[in-house]
């Protein structure tokens, strides 16, 4: 692993507050190009994406996201989406309620660690309502949300970044 990537995996922390300067297209685009690129089984790609940008659209949102306001302030939300019957047209349940939604996180990931590489600040957020986010985005059926992800340039610059478990906690070695 270089270097590089696990100094950004370090670096990348869960923005919640965001400068009103917009994010430009171009790197829009090469935040989505990182998530399509994200592992997915039997390289179905069950995920959907939707870009806002409007601010009334963020504001419905935010309020589905059990008001966190500050889903509303970002310059632009990413919604990552599952679409489960991709998936299960080759893997059936497993497909529909696993396989499909470990793609989509692995997308978001990618998301995260992009946006953090283009010095942005993004935050997964993954408490909503569900129906009102379908919705808010006028979500065709068999289309599922799965995280919003704001996106923008960091107005904090936090000194202190909650730690992470110790190695020889999490890890057994077979």
């Amino acid at each position: 692993m270089s270097n590089h990537f696990l100094s950004l995996a370090k670096e990348r922390y869960s923005v919640r507050r965001y400068q009103p300067e917009p994010v430009s297209p171009e790197i829009i685009e090469k935040l989505l190009e990182a998530a399509r690129w994200a592992p997915s089984a039997g390289n179905l790609q069950p995920w959907f994406f939707y870009v806002v940008t409007k601010q009334k659209d963020k504001e419905m949102l935010a309020q589905a996201a059990l008001n966190q306001r500050f889903v509303a302030q970002a310059p632009v939300c990413i919604v990552v989406c599952a679409e489960p019957e991709r998936s299960a047209r080759v893997y059936g349940n497993r497909g529909r309620y696993l396989y499909c939604y470990q793609d989509t996180a692995a997308a978001a990931q990618n998301i995260l660690l992009a946006a953090a590489g283009f010095g942005l600040g993004a935050c997964w957020v993954g408490a909503f309502k569900e129906d009102e986010v379908k919705r808010c985005l006028a979500m065709p059926e068999g289309r599922v949300p799965v995280a919003i992800i704001p996106v923008g340039r960091p107005a904090d610059n936090p000194a202190h970044r909650p730690g992470r478990r110790e190695i020889s906690e999490i890890v057994c070695y077979v």
